[in-house]
């Protein structure tokens, strides 16, 4: 995607932030004031750099080079009230989802296209659509994180199952502001314009007010004033949980408004094609469909062969012929295509096993639309080995994993795991885990939460047609409520952070995220925030009947909403309170 369009964008963006910093100069000298620094340095320093960054383009352009000079390294952006804006965590971009260069190009050029598409009819919407494992997320991501190099006004946001209890749905578009604003100055400035008018919209979870008032009115008063595209990805929105849960999104995107937004605006979505999601975006006029089922099969075919001669080529058994022969098996399925390599080379010794024998093993699976099962099946079966107490902590460890509200790291799940009922269940899930690398984040790399790479895994695991031995049913939330609760009542104490005074309020406590880090531990933190969800969800039970009684019915409770409080969730309190209403007949 390298080329002259990308210097000529470059080009404009950084001439646009110079304008913006003329014209909003006197507003700039007032904030400089305000935060006590130098006038004349600044003024001198953000000129000096503007002007060597424009001279840098401009021989790069002559040059005909691209040497990546960051075109937004130099934006003021003002002191505006945009605190208390609710976004949401865990949304944003993946480079490691990003396709490896050389791949998709016919697909990536084409939106390309259509994102620098000057014709004032070309649809605001693009919806990228197609079957598990076609390799949705990865293009959006590689557009994402392009237009975000080149220095361009965009969002990506990504919905997730695993973070269904953060409602991402009632959040997308105020964490889309907030993106914006960050890239934009004048967008910034009509964004504050908005929330000084109506402060309810920082926290609002009406969609369709939030479009209208935070995105549309604000991109619509600005469009004047931005040189460039602005680009928003929403991906998988098919993961941002029940039908019901995007039917507002749905109605917003298919909405005449969308078809107004200004002609340098584009929304590129990503989603399987689901009924509902079908219904509304494929008959809008302003949003263009496209199927990633419909690229010719020698353009897959060709991407997922060098995929593999990548990954596989340094191994000493596996030639040309093998590679092809993965490549035309995994039938445009990429997902399929990285579960294959994984396969082949595990990136560990297998017992008796040579990678030219693990290859023969996946040539054996059956072809059709079950490839995906097969070869989840064949990395269960290969961790697993038939061991039936292997089995059941499987089955328990994952059913852990698809129950927690928010994907945690693999020491906060043991630490969860210590305080079940049942002693069986204690058990290092390191033991089980550690082959699972392939299908799950946060093994190999601990600095990341435990969660499955892939959507479709999901779903194989409580499908008992799909998985059929390695089934763990759906979300179990009686463990999970034990724990919390358990956890709760041990850890909790007065004081947690060690605060000179409870008269200091959050904000006047100068080290507070490092004390957080230091006493409230990760798993403390999400029982605080999730137990009344978990318990929600299960039936009454004496021994959680009496952990709710030891936490709400004693001093306990004082030190929970404290602990709410300096995570800055006391808000969250009534919410759960109120779920424990059910029980409180049965104190």
């Amino acid at each position: 995607m390298s080329g002259m369009r990308e210097t000529f964008a470059k080009i404009a963006l950084m001439t646009s932030g110079a304008v913006q910093f003329i014209k909003n100069y006197s507003a700039t000298v007032d904030f400089w004031k305000r935060s006590g620094k130098d006038v004349e340095y600044e003024t001198r320093d953000v000129s000096i750099a503007y002007t060597q960054a424009l001279d840098d383009l401009m021989e790069q352009y002559r040059r005909r080079e691209d040497r990546g000079v960051q075109v937004d390294a130099f934006r003021v952006l003002e002191d505006l009230d945009l605190d208390g804006l609710a976004r949401a965590r865990g949304a944003g971009p993946n480079w490691t989802k990003k396709c490896l260069d050389g791949t998709r190009t016919e697909i990536l050029a084409e939106i390309i296209n259509w994102i620098y598409d000057t014709n004032e009819d070309v649809p605001r919407i693009l919806w990228l659509h197609g079957q598990a494992g076609k390799g949705k997320s990865a293009i959006v991501h590689t557009i994402a994180l392009w237009f975000k190099k080149v220095g361009g006004v965009g969002s990506c946001f990504c919905f997730a199952r695993d973070w269904q209890a953060e409602h991402l749905e009632e959040k997308i578009f105020r964490t889309v502001a907030c993106d914006l604003a960050e890239c934009d100055p004048a967008f910034r400035r009509a964004l504050a314009d908005a929330l000084a008018t109506d402060d309810s919209l920082k926290t609002t979870s009406d969609v369709a007010l939030q479009w209208r008032k935070l995105i549309l009115e604000p991109l619509c008063k600005v469009s004047g004033n931005m040189v460039g595209n602005v680009v928003v990805v929403v991906d998988a929105l098919d993961e941002s949980g029940p039908g019901r849960s995007r039917r507002h999104l749905l109605s917003v995107l298919a909405s005449v408004q969308a078809a107004d937004l200004p002609s340098n605006v584009r929304i590129l979505v990503t989603s399987r094609p689901l009924p509902d999601i079908e219904h509304a975006l494929s008959t809008a006029p302003h949003v263009r469909a496209a199927s990633l089922d419909d690229v010719p099969a020698v353009s897959e075919e060709r991407d997922i062969r060098l995929y593999i001669m990548r990954r596989l080529g340094p191994l000493r058994d596996i030639g040309a012929t093998e590679v092809y022969g993965i490549a035309q098996k995994a039938e445009g399925l990429f997902e399929w295509a990285r579960l294959a390599c994984e396969f082949v080379n595990p990136g560990r010794t297998v017992k008796n096993e040579s990678a030219k024998e693990r290859f023969n093993n996946i040539m054996r699976f059956r072809s059709g639309g079950e490839l995906l099962d097969v070869m989840y099946r064949a990395i269960l079966e290969d961790t697993i080995h038939g061991d039936e107490i292997m089995l059941t902590r499987f089955r328990s460890i994952m059913q852990q994993i698809i129950s927690t509200l928010e994907p945690l790291h693999m020491d906060a799940l043991n630490k969860m795991r210590s305080h079940f009922p049942a002693e069986e269940d204690h058990c290092d899930m390191t033991t089980i885990l550690e082959s699972m690398a392939p299908l799950l984040s946060g093994v190999t790399d601990r600095s990341s939460p435990v969660r499955p790479l892939h959507a479709s895994f999901y779903d194989f695991l409580i499908d008992p047609a799909r998985s059929q031995t390695y089934f763990v049913g759906e979300s179990n939330m009686y463990n999970l409520a034990f724990a919390s609760l358990r956890i709760l009542s041990n850890d909790l104490r007065f004081n947690i952070c060690g605060l000179e005074s409870s008269y200091f309020s959050n904000s006047e406590v100068t080290d507070l995220e490092e004390r957080i880090k230091e006493n409230i531990s990760p798993h403390l933190s999400y029982s605080c925030r999730f137990w009344a969800q978990h318990l929600e969800r299960t039936a009454f039970d004496l021994a959680l009947g009496g952990l709710v009684k030891g936490v709400l019915g004693r001093e306990k409770l004082l030190f929970w909403l404290e602990a709410l409080s300096l995570l800055g969730l006391l808000g969250n309190a009534t919410d759960a309170l109120r779920c424990t209403l059910t029980w409180l007949p049965w104190f």
